[in-house]
């Protein structure tokens, strides 16, 4: 089979020659199903990245050890970074190997177990044993969402359904401040705060188990039986025709790449060395730029510009979530419309302004300390529609489908990586230069970002994933090695 530009089910020529096969979110509604109960892994991620903050105010009253100590404190908090460390990187060898949808099976058992420890825990360092087996579920959801609806999802509204995970994360992110701020009076605060995690983990288990494999892994295993009755729930016939034809054309083509690569080999492809660069680097730069510092210790860092109630400092923080959700809604219409790179450009310019007047707030928190709220939503109304969707939307589609899991999971591991080193580091580094200083030093790095995306990152906006390997390939060969799109489709075959 020749594989031109209008016979790629998905590329614009595509649907520019078939308008009628167009797949629409709102007009299918099992596309919808399976993008809502996977997104609950962002929920999950969400969720444990949020309730931390306003918890920790009231651990801090139960325990002494941890009320004096700010390294407990950031321990407590980052140890379910360590988790998902160790969740992300095994994570995608789990994807690879048995699945998207036994991988969120097990990541739902691994968190529910965490959640219930965290909850009965009787001193600090058991509770930090119940935020590392959170991490570990947290780790392997945050491989295995993205990729499980990128997989299932049309091209032309990959961006949309992706970024829907996202939307998740942010939305669990705000469900955490309001559950934080309902039992502020409950006897037992924090223990509920955190145990009440364990639920909707149990609710996707039991909805993942009536939920089919990825349609692409499935025809990976050789089980193309099982992937074209999963396609045929997305695709009208004619599209469904063209989508198996390819998916067949691949999977003959990936063979012979299957059997001459293994494990870390991969990096001798010199194109998936520049995509993992390219993923992995939005994925540390997602987090040295501030956003889950901002998330774990939002009240912490209003409290520290002169707001001492830890009911106010929820209420304020609960504001600020709601913002980051709000942006997150408007980042998944933009994503598809104005672009992956576009977005996280103005983002990021956005963040280096908002990052400049936090520091400025905190250089008199007597008098400024209204100015670090405002800097706090603004960070959050610029980063949550760019950088918070971008990392793992291009992770989800920037890699070749047979090592999707195994790279993903890797660039998923740096993200957690960095963002051990942000949470872990932020109070003290906070304590030693001034919180002034370390959101300068934030924002430099911010600048380092806009930098990186702008010179090394390209638009993959429509493109299949047919065609983001093609373009990997011609920047490998050195081959119009800033394109932004296919310009030459007879070069495909």
């Amino acid at each position: 089979m020749t594989i031109t530009a209008h016979s790629i089910p998905g590329s614009s020529e595509y649907l520019e020659t078939y308008p009628e096969r167009k797949v629409s979110v709102f007009k299918n509604p099992y596309i919808m199903g399976l993008t809502g109960v996977a997104s609950i892994g962002g929920l999950l991620f969400g969720y444990d990245t949020g309730v931390i903050s306003g918890a920790l105010l009231y651990i801090k009253d139960d325990f002494d050890a941890v009320r004096h100590s700010h390294l407990l404190q950031e321990t407590i908090v980052s140890m379910a970074g360590a988790g998902a460390i160790v969740g992300a990187a095994t994570g995608g060898w789990i994807n690879d190997a048995y699945g998207r949808k036994k991988a969120t099976l097990i990541a739902d058992v691994i968190f529910t177990l965490g959640a219930i420890v965290m909850a009965a825990a009787p001193d600090p360092y058991i509770l930090i044993l119940g935020r590392v087996l959170v991490g570990l579920g947290v780790g392997i959801a945050s491989v295995t969402a993205p990729v499980y609806i990128a997989e299932s999802s049309p091209s032309e509204i990959r961006g949309a359904l992706v970024s829907t995970n996202v939307l998740m994360i942010t939305g669990g992110q705000f469900l955490s401040y309001l559950i934080n701020l309902a039992f502020t009076q409950v006897p037992g605060t924090w223990r509920w705060m955190l145990g009440v995690s364990g639920v909707p983990a149990l609710v996707q288990f039991f909805l993942m188990l009536f939920l089919p494999e990825s349609p692409r892994w499935l025809f990976i295993k050789n089980r193309e039986e099982e992937a074209i009755n999963v396609l045929a729930k997305i695709y009208g016939f004619a599209r469904l025709e063209d989508e198996v034809a390819l998916l067949t054309t691949q999977l003959e083509q990936d063979q012979e790449k299957r059997d001459d690569i293994r494990s870390w080999d991969v990096f001798k492809s010199k194109e998936i060395r520049l995509a993992f660069l390219a993923g992995a680097g939005l994925q540390a730069f997602q987090q040295f730029t501030g956003i889950n510092t901002v998330m774990y210790y939002s009240p912490t860092i209003v409290q520290m510009a002169g707001f001492q109630s830890n009911e106010l400092a929820l209420l304020l923080s609960l504001i600020v979530s709601g913002m980051n959700a709000a942006g997150t809604i408007l980042g998944i219409y933009l994503i598809d419309h104005a672009g992956r790179k576009k977005l996280a450009l103005c983002s990021l310019g956005g963040v280096i302004a908002s990052l400049m007047i936090l520091a400025l707030s905190f250089l008199n928190t007597n008098e400024y300390g209204w100015l670090a709220v405002f800097g706090l939503a603004l960070y959050i109304t610029f980063f949550s529609p760019g950088m918070g969707i971008v990392p793992w939307t291009v992770n989800s589609e920037i890699y070749p489908q047979e090592y999707r899991g195994l790279c993903g999971g890797m660039s998923a591991t740096v993200n957690w990586v960095s963002n051990l080193i942000m949470t872990q580091s932020f109070l003290s580094v906070a304590a030693a230069v001034g919180t002034a200083a370390t959101f300068f030093i934030i924002a430099i790095i911010a600048v380092l970002a806009f930098l990186f995306v702008l010179f090394y990152v390209p638009e993959t906006k429509g493109l299949t994933f047919n065609e983001v390997e093609l373009l990997w390939k011609e920047r490998a060969s050195g081959f119009n090695p800033h394109s932004e799109s296919l310009l030459h489709p007879t070069n495909q075959s």
